[in-house]
């Protein structure tokens, strides 16, 4: 668990230190973005993964990894706008205060989870882990077009933390498998 951590927070960092930069080059312009765009852009991040490990064959170019690291930043931009949307702009110190405080869910929810799951995530192949994704996507979409409303289900936020852990673990994964090579 401790390693799982330790994973999870060197990725993290990692997120935030490209959030930074992208923020620094351009702006705020992603909080002009409705929710179900955001929505969309994990989507189509999550269907260009899928028809990569089905194909087997990547003609862009750009590794798995950085979709995976852009679904977990895209999916913290959807919390952050989740909390504050009304918001079109917002400085960077700001910005930083929402994605930290992210941050901390994500670590909150990683060592509850693993606590109760025994770190099963690690037995997983990452196709799975990308199929989960892809329905979390969907339900998403789902209750996006339901106006936020459920019934009985998880609301949004829980289903995009999901996902982060999710793509986090196939990031770590992937890292320990080119370790091994």
């Amino acid at each position: 668990m401790k390693e799982t951590i330790v994973g999870f927070k060197e990725i993290l960092a990692e997120g935030r230190d490209l959030f930074l930069k992208k923020n620094q080059d351009y702006g705020p312009s992603w909080r002009i973005l409705r929710l179900p765009s955001l929505t969309d852009q994990i989507f189509i991040k999550a269907k260009r993964i899928r028809s990569i490990e089905s194909k087997g064959v990547n003609k862009v170019g750009e590794d798995v990894d950085n979709e995976y690291m852009g679904i977990v930043n895209y999916c913290i931009m959807a919390l952050i706008q989740l909390r504050n949307h009304e918001i079109e702009s917002a400085n960077i110190e700001i910005l930083l205060k929402e994605y930290d405080f992210a941050v901390l869910e994500i670590l909150n929810l990683l060592q509850d989870k693993n606590h109760d799951y025994d770190e099963v995530w690690r037995e997983m192949r990452i196709s799975s882990m990308t199929d989960l994704i892809l329905m979390k996507l969907l339900r998403i979409k789902q209750i996006e077009d339901n106006d936020g409303r459920t019934l009985i289900s998880e609301g949004l936020a829980s289903h995009y933390l999901d996902i982060i852990n999710y793509s986090i673990f196939c990031l770590i994964r992937l890292r320990e498998i080119k370790q091994l090579l």
